[in-house]
């Protein structure tokens, strides 16, 4: 039933207010109320809910339908603004040497299929100079995670203290860390209710959610990849907008220099898709042979970062000195320092980085591949990501539950991407999978949902 619809339950109680006070005191359910019933919420009365939460004081019950109330009724500009400083102040905030001052930079998308790009962009980052605390997740729904992908390297340490942050930034200039029981612990709690409530996809969720912890990071810049596209949570360039709008009020309203770049996900992002695929393409393309797709979006993303901080005179430059990192070697010199800093053995990281390595003599390789060859001649005109996605998840390099084991060695192999011309008996899609028997309905979402243009005939 709507607010005042004449439902008992919407009178106020004993000493209720308008403020969300019960005799003078806040207090959870009359916010949810208020919050419900389509009230603005007040400083004071996002910073008491996200105490209480952080504090247990919250029952799960109470945190679900308040959640349920901000995704119905959304947050405004403020509430964001409110909701994204409290948690940002829920727990530990990073501190760095102030001699870094001007070059603490980091990167967040909103969640793409091959999305490999921190992998390649943290170490060519460091390369240019910068210092790069990048703190990352793990897979959510169909999107792949960089801890995840990163995980699939045998011996790498996602879960760093503060201490250690800072002694690998100090001498490899990168990491890539999962996020600490004391950084941002507000988020923490929020977000696994929210996965399980169906409030994932509100505009000032997400914003607070990502703003936070990168606030929390004391960044000097961040530059965003918003997908919009098949493959992203928001499927249109509308609500892409709102988003990158309401993120980057948040992130310059918290001292961040803040850009969005909104970016196109309705084809996969590379050739391949899986984690240890994903790791082997990033070290290709660390060697200087990335598929251009991925090459353009990291160099692009890195140049508007070094750009933002002053450490370029103009983009063109600043997007040079990115891909020279990766034409160079000195970015894929910085992956291979990151990987021995995070526990991964010297021996190991050398093997991995050498140029033309069998990469699978290392890392977790699928049981069996299917081989796909084209049926017709023509160019490539789409290839569905959020398909490429599921069936990725199907074989099991995703999660079903939180803590679930993951297989990860699993995935898809591109032969072939938009716009490359194939011809009939052509390799198209390598499937590498755990078991030697998949039903042909999961290789079809796929193989179906690749569109080929073919050649106009002039001989009728």
């Amino acid at each position: 039933m709507p607010p005042n619809s004449g439902n008992s339950n919407n009178k106020k109680r004993n000493g209720e207010t308008e403020t969300g006070k019960i005799n003078g005191e806040l207090c959870i359910p009359s916010l949810i109320k208020r919050k419900r019933d389509g009230k603005q919420l007040t400083r004071e009365e996002v910073e008491y809910f996200v105490k209480e939460v952080v504090a247990g004081q919250v029952q799960d019950v109470q945190l679900g339908a308040m959640l349920m109330a901000m995704y119905i009724r959304g947050l405004d500009y403020d509430e964001t603004s409110y909701l994204t400083r409290s948690m940002t102040h829920s727990g530990e905030v990073l501190k760095w040497p102030a001699e870094w001052r001007g070059k603490i930079v980091d990167k967040h998308s909103t969640g793409g299929v091959g999305d490999k790009v921190s992998l390649i962009l943290a170490p060519a980052l460091a390369a240019c100079g910068m210092k790069v605390p990048m703190v990352s997740g793990r897979g959510l729904c169909h999107t792949g995670g960089t801890l995840d992908k990163l995980e699939s390297i045998p011996g790498f340490t996602v879960s760093q203290s503060h201490a250690n942050m800072i002694k690998i930034l100090e001498d490899v200039g990168c990491c890539i860390v999962g996020q600490t029981s004391n950084l941002v612990p507000a988020d923490k709690i929020m977000y696994a209710t929210r996965d399980v409530t169906s409030t994932t996809e509100n505009i000032g969720l997400i914003t607070s959610s990502i703003i936070s912890k990168k606030v929390a990071e004391s960044l000097d810049a961040l530059v965003l990849d918003v997908k919009i596209g098949k493959g992203a949570f928001l499927k249109n360039e509308k609500d892409a907008r709102e988003l990158a709008n309401r993120m980057v009020a948040a992130g310059n309203g918290s001292g961040v220099q803040t850009i969005a770049l909104l970016t196109d996900m309705n084809s996969p992002i590379g050739m391949n898709i899986g984690n240890a695929l994903e790791v082997a393409e990033t070290i290709e393309c660390l060697h200087g042979n990335g598929p251009n797709d991925l090459t353009d979006l990291v160099t692009r993303l890195g140049g508007h970062l070094l750009y933002k901080v002053n450490a370029a005179g103009s983009m063109d430059a600043a997007v040079d000195m990115v891909a020279k990192t990766l034409n160079d070697g000195s970015a894929l010199a910085k992956f291979q320092a990151m990987m021995v800093a995070q526990g991964v053995q010297e021996e190991l990281a050398d093997k991995l980085c050498l140029k033309g390595a069998d990469v699978f003599e290392y890392l977790p390789k699928a049981k069996h591949t299917y081989e796909i060859k084209c049926s017709k001649s023509g160019h490539i005109h789409s290839i569905d990501s959020m398909n490429c996605a599921i069936v990725t998840w199907k074989f099991g390099a995703g999660r079903k539950k939180a803590g679930e084991a993951i297989n990860f060695g699993v995935g898809i192999q591109l032969k072939k991407h938009v716009g490359d011309a194939v011809n009939k008996g052509w390799f198209m899609i390598i499937f590498h999978v755990y078991h030697r028997f998949v039903a042909n309905k999961i290789l079809i979402m796929v193989i179906g949902h690749i569109v080929l243009q073919f050649p106009i005939r002039t001989d009728i």
